[in-house]
């Protein structure tokens, strides 16, 4: 897979994403930022702790901003998903929900921490035990079954299409999808059973048996994947082998120098850990645009 090499790709464009373009555009270095504003937790938050900003703001006219600034600086901003991450040598690829690929000498993982309970009956009671929010981590455990995944955006999406190499039948439950247009082709195209209605109980004894729909009928099933937003970073390290913290699993590991396991990639704000404050995303934000640069610039430079 090839396509378009950029020096650094920032997966997430909320104020870690933001502040990591602006620096590492700065540096005279090639950056696209992935990633819809919108779905930051500081969108719709209203601010009066961040300091030099007085009074209360709303966090999306901070994000406002910060896309203005980054894009002054020669950043470019796309709003998609990644769906795909792979290594060769020294190059990342990604694979994009509109089906285009990319290549980056150096990554930074700004997503935040976006795994949305569906909080409906049943769902605490049956995780772990046909209850799933990881696609790529849980597909394998579902050969020849029936399974479900339920979710409106590219994280479900793909992952009902990854489903249908394990699964025998693979279920959609979502009312509408918001993706682009070349991922709700690759849907509407596949063999995935796109259910227009909403799960409102996960049924079962010991394991998950079926989902009551919106509508009251039963759809009877093995598994359920809950995937309500774009790929995190759980799916995400998985692929790559991004090391999360021995814990909870939950967040990416990084040094002071925003650095991962792995050269070349970087992790800035709430992915890396609480507190969830404005403030350090964008101080981690800062020292993982300026690290990711001098990393692409030292990379070509040995090339």
């Amino acid at each position: 897979m090839s396509g378009q090499l950029y020096d650094v790709v920032i997966i997430g464009a909320g104020p870690a994403g933001i502040q990591a373009a602006i620096h590492a555009s700065r540096k005279k270095t090639s950056v696209l930022m992935l990633g819809r504003p919108e779905n930051s937790a500081l969108y719709g938050a209203h601010i009066e702790n961040y300091a030099f900003v007085a009074g209360v703001t709303l966090g999306g006219d901070l994000l406002t901003l910060g896309l203005q600034q980054a894009r002054s600086f020669g950043a470019e901003i796309s709003p998609e998903d990644v769906l795909k991450l792979s290594q060769e040598g020294n190059l990342f690829h990604l694979e994009l929900e509109s089906g285009r690929a990319i290549q980056a000498h150096s990554l930074i993982f700004a997503m935040g921490v976006s795994k949305k309970k569906l909080s409906v009956p049943g769902e605490r009671d049956f995780a772990g035990k046909g209850v799933s929010y990881c696609v790529d981590c849980d597909a394998n455990f579902y050969r020849g079954a029936t399974v479900t995944v339920t979710g409106d955006r590219s994280a479900a999406v793909d992952g009902a299409l990854t489903l249908l190499d394990y699964a025998a039948k693979v279920y959609l439950v979502a009312e509408e999808i918001n993706v682009s247009q070349e991922l709700r082709d690759r849907l509407t195209t596949s063999k995935v059973e796109w259910i227009k209605s909403s799960v409102q109980e996960i049924e079962g004894e010991r394991v998950v048996t079926a989902l009551k729909l919106a509508d009251g009928t039963a759809l009877a099933t093995e598994g359920i994947f809950i995937e309500l937003g774009s790929k995190g970073a759980l799916e995400l390290a998985t692929q790559i082998g991004v090391m999360l913290d021995s814990e909870s699993f939950k967040y990416i590991q990084v040094n002071r120098k925003q650095e991962t396991n792995i050269a070349g990639i970087y992790a800035a704000g709430d992915i890396v850990g609480p507190p969830y404050q404005m403030a350090k995303a964008v101080g981690e934000g800062c020292v993982a645009g300026m690290e990711a640069a001098t990393y692409a610039r030292k990379v070509k430079a040995a090339a």
